[in-house]
């Protein structure tokens, strides 16, 4: 399958959000149920347009123009969340001498996963920040996404209980590499 990589624009941002429901559905319903899944979705999970405004944010395009992923990086401290989960966003900028760039926000359809497509917006994010300076990276990865970040170097076992609502949280992993 081929895709091109390209920076996400706000125009984008319609077809990103059903991207990442539709990520979340199909590729999370073996790690989370459905009720945390639902939740994330109206809370955590979303567009950061913080990421779309630093031109930061990739999206992969199949050949049909649809969006089959997206990821980003960022120079900002947020570690994850959309742009309306106020319990974790920090817009202060990083310093790239002592602090990790922040991997951010990957959802691949689940139609295209499996593809490469990961692999290649991970690679384009990590080239960027090496190329701003950073020497290392990190994320807070889904249950879902920790394999594909281990194969790729990442490092971390660090349980971290995400509120969702409705008193639910979903587990994720802290996970960080440094960047060569």
């Amino acid at each position: 399958m081929s895709f091109v990589l390209r920076k996400a624009t706000l125009d984008d941002q319609a077809a990103i959000e059903k991207l990442i429901a539709e990520s979340v559905r199909g590729l999370s319903r073996d790690v989370y149920d459905a009720r945390q899944i639902e939740l994330s979705i109206k809370t955590v999970f979303g567009v950061d347009t913080e990421l779309i405004a630093d031109q930061t944010y990739f999206v992969a395009c199949a050949e049909t123009g649809e969006i089959a992923g997206c990821g980003g990086w960022s120079k900002r401290r947020t570690l994850y969340g959309a742009s309306v989960y106020s319990a974790s966003r920090d817009s202060n900028l990083l310093d790239p001498q002592t602090d990790a760039a922040k991997i951010r926000a990957f959802f691949i359809h689940p139609d295209f996963s499996r593809q490469g497509i990961g692999t290649a917006i991970l690679e384009a994010c990590e080239r960027e920040a090496k190329a701003h300076g950073f020497k290392s990276a990190e994320m807070m990865a889904t249950l879902p996404g920790v394999k594909l970040y281990a194969v790729r170097g990442y490092e971390g076992s660090e349980e971290v209980r995400v509120p969702v609502g409705e008193n639910l949280d979903i587990i994720c992993v802290k996970m960080r590499k440094v960047l060569e």
